[in-house]
C-alpha cells in the first residue's frame, strides 16, 4: 500500500503523536537506556499485538537522575494534605510542586505512554499566578491552592483536544471547559496533563490508534485497566497527586485494581460529569445508563481530601449535580457501644466464578474484619435479581447501537481495537418501546435488590457496605480482562463502589485451588476459567501484581462509601503489620 492510499487515520496518528511528542521537553527526556524495550515513541498505529516484556518501571523516576532532590521530597514525602500545608506555609512554591509533577509526569510517559496532552507550561505558569496570589494577600486560592492534578483526556479543557482515543476527533480544540475542571481550578488546583484511555473508552484495556497502548509501570506484560488507564499509570508513579477518570462500566475501579491505586466511583450527581467528551449521541446518558466521574489516589485519605471539597460545592458546578455533605447521615461509625458496623461478604455475582486468587484476598480481608473491634462480618447471599444486573446494562451502554461511534470510526477508515473487534457491531437503535422496558426491568431489580442491605430479610439489621471482588481474576495481560459484570452492575443499580489494593500476589497463590470443580456457569464463566488453567497462560505471570477488593453502599451513600474504605482499608494494613512482625520474630 503506499502513502497516498493508506487509511487516513494512520496519517492523523502521526501528526497527533508528534504533537504529543514535542510536548516532552528535551531536558527532561530519559537516556535511552533507562526506556524499556518496545516502548518506540511516536508508537506505531498498528503495533497493537507487539510482546512486551515483564517489567517494573516504577523505580525510573529515581534512577533517572533528571529529578532534584527537592523534586523527589516534593512528589514522594507528602499526602495530599501534607502537599497542601507545605504550600499554604511557603516552605515550597506552588511553582516548584508544579514543575516537580509535571517532570515527573513526563518521565512516567516515557515508560508507559500515559499521557495524551502535556500541559506543563500553562501548569507552571498558572502555579506562578497562585504564589504571586499567595504572597499578595497572604490566602491561598481555595482549598487545594496548588494541587498537581490530572483528568482523562475526556475531559474538556478550552484550546485542547479531547479525542478520546479516536482520531476522527482529533486537532478539534474545545472552545469551553468541561464543568469538573471549572471546578478543579476554581479550588485552587492545578491540571498538569490530560491522559490516555481506551478507544472510546469502550474497553478495560487502555490502547487506541491515536497514542498507542498504556502499559502498567509494575508490569508491561499486564493490563493497566481502562479506560481510565493512563491516570491510573501517571498518579501510580506519583506523576499526579489525584486523577480524575469516569466510570460506566468499571473505569475508574478496573484501572485502580491494576495498578495497586484506590478509586472511587461515586453515585450519580456527587461530581460533575458535565462536558465530558463520550463519542456518543449527545443526551444517551440521561436514557440509558449515567457515568460518572471520580478520583483515583494513592491512599483513602488522598480521596476524602479531595471529595471532602468536591461534594459539598459539587452543585454550583454541575447541572447534574445534586446538594451533597461530605459528612456521616447515620450514627457514628466510632459509636461502637450503640451500634456495630456491618460489612457484608458477596463472594460472586452468580455468573462467573472468583478465580481461587480473588476469593482467597477476599476472605483474607473479612477475616481481618472480624478481628476488628466494633465491625460485624456477615456473608451475603447471591440475590438472584444480581445475576440480571450485567446484561441490562450491557443493553443500556449500547441504546444508540454503536452507530455514533462506528461513523467516527469509519470517516477516517480507522478499526476497532482488538478488544472491541469481536464484541462490537452495528446494530439497530434500541426503541421507545424497548428502553422502557428496560428502564421497567432496572427498576424491578432494584426494588430486589434493595434487599441485599438487610441481615436475615430484617429491615432494622442493615448492612452498612459490602466487600465484593473488583473483577473475577487477577490483573490479566493485555486485552485479556474479561468480565465486567462486578463493576457494571453497580453502575446500573447506581451504588457508590470503591476499590482498596489489599497484597500482592504471592507463590503460594499459585497452586490454591488449582483445580475449580463447581459447575461452569456459562460462557464468561468458561473463559475466566482460561485464565487460571488454560494452555495459553502461565499463571506465574500474575506474581507481584496487585490484588483488591471493591467496597460498595447503598445508593446515595458517598460518605458511608469512605468511611467503610477507611475502616477496611485500616484493618488491611494492621494485618500487614502483624504479618511483617511475624516474619520478623
Amino acid at each position: 500500500m503506499t502513502p497516498l492510499s493508506e487509511p487516513a487515520y494512520l496519517e492523523i496518528a502521526r501528526r497527533k503523536q508528534a504533537q504529543l511528542d514535542s510536548g516532552i521537553p528535551t531536558e527532561w527526556r530519559l537516556p535511552a537506556h533507562l526506556i524499556p524495550a518496545g516502548m518506540l515513541f511516536p508508537p506505531s498505529p498498528v503495533a497493537h499485538s507487539q510482546a512486551y516484556r515483564r517489567e517494573n518501571v516504577m523505580d525510573i523516576p529515581r534512577r533517572s537522575g533528571l529529578l532534584t532532590q527537592k523534586e523527589l521530597r516534593i512528589t514522594e514525602n507528602w499526602d495530599v494534605r501534607g502537599l497542601l500545608a507545605q504550600m499554604r506555609e511557603g516552605t515550597c512554591s506552588a511553582e516548584d510542586v508544579a514543575r516537580a509533577f509535571s517532570k515527573r509526569a513526563a518521565i512516567a510517559h516515557q515508560v508507559t505512554r500515559c499521557l495524551t496532552e502535556p500541559l506543563f507550561p500553562s501548569a507552571i505558569q498558572r502555579a506562578q499566578h497562585l504564589d504571586v496570589i499567595l504572597q499578595r494577600t497572604g490566602k491561598p486560592v481555595g482549598p487545594l491552592h496548588g494541587l498537581p492534578v490530572s483528568v482523562k483526556d475526556c475531559f474538556r479543557i478550552r484550546g485542547v483536544d479531547s479525542c478520546i482515543g479516536l482520531t476522527a476527533l482529533a486537532f478539534k480544540p474545545s472552545t469551553f471547559h468541561a464543568r469538573l475542571v471549572n471546578m478543579l481550578l476554581s479550588l485552587g488546583a492545578v491540571i498538569i496533563a490530560k491522559t490516555n484511555v481506551s478507544q472510546a473508552m469502550a474497553a478495560p484495556d487502555s490502547y487506541n490508534h491515536v497514542f498507542g497502548r498504556t502499559l502498567n509501570p509494575l508490569n508491561h506484560q499486564l493490563t493497566v485497566g481502562g479506560s481510565s488507564g493512563g491516570e491510573a499509570a501517571l498518579v501510580a508513579m506519583r506523576g499526579s497527586m489525584v486523577g480524575f477518570g469516569t466510570d460506566i462500566g468499571g473505569s475508574i475501579r478496573v484501572p485502580a485494581m491494576c495498578t495497586g491505586l484506590y478509586g472511587f466511583k461515586p453515585s450519580v450527581g456527587r461530581i460533575p460529569f458535565g462536558g465530558v467528551v463520550t463519542g456518543q449521541t449527545p443526551g444517551l446518558g440521561r436514557v440509558s445508563l449515567q457515568g460518572v466521574a471520580g478520583p483515583l489516589a494513592r491512599s483513602v485519605a488522598d480521596l476524602g481530601t479531595v471529595l471532602a471539597e468536591i461534594v459539598p460545592r459539587a452543585e454550583q458546578f454541575g447541572e447534574d449535580c445534586i446538594p451533597g455533605r461530605w459528612v456521616s447521615e447515620s450514627p457514628p461509625v466510632s459509636d461502637r457501644q450503640t451500634r456495630e458496623f456491618t460489612v457484608g461478604v458477596l463472594r460472586t455475582d452468580g455468573l462467573v466464578t472468583p478465580l481461587p486468587s480473588v476469593a482467597r484476598v477476599l476472605d483474607e480481608v473479612a477475616d481481618s474484619l472480624r478481628r476488628t473491634p466494633g465491625v460485624r462480618v456477615v456473608d451475603v447471599p447471591v440475590p438472584p435479581a444480581l445475576r440480571k444486573c450485567q446484561g441490562i446494562a450491557g443493553r443500556l451502554m449500547g441504546a444508540d447501537g454503536g452507530g455514533s461511534l462506528l461513523d467516527l470510526l469509519e470517516s477516517t477508515s480507522e478499526p476497532l481495537i482488538p478488544w472491541l473487534q469481536t464484541r462490537m457491531k452495528r446494530r439497530e437503535p434500541l426503541s421507545l418501546e424497548q428502553l422502557v422496558h428496560l428502564q421497567d426491568q432496572r427498576s424491578e431489580l432494584e426494588k430486589e435488590l434493595h434487599g441485599m442491605w438487610t441481615v436475615d430479610g430484617e429491615c432494622t439489621k442493615r448492612i452498612d457496605a459490602i466487600i465484593t471482588p473488583v473483577a473475577p481474576h487477577p490483573v490479566p495481560e493485555l486485552d485479556r480482562f474479561n468480565a465486567i459484570g462486578y463493576t457494571a452492575s453497580f453502575v446500573l443499580l447506581d451504588y457508590p463502589a470503591g476499590t482498596i489494593p489489599v497484597r500482592n500476589f504471592l507463590e503460594s497463590d499459585l497452586d490454591s485451588g488449582s483445580d475449580i470443580n463447581s459447575p461452569v456457569l456459562g460462557s464468561w464463566d468458561r473463559v475466566n476459567r482460561e485464565l487460571w488453567r488454560g494452555k495459553s497462560v502461565d499463571r506465574r505471570v500474575y506474581l507481584d501484581s496487585p490484588l483488591s477488593i471493591q467496597v460498595v453502599t447503598p445508593r446515595q451513600h458517598d460518605y458511608k462509601l469512605f468511611k467503610a474504605m477507611e475502616i477496611i482499608d485500616q484493618a488491611v494494613q494492621s494485618q500487614k503489620r502483624a504479618t511483617w512482625s511475624d516474619s520478623k520474630s
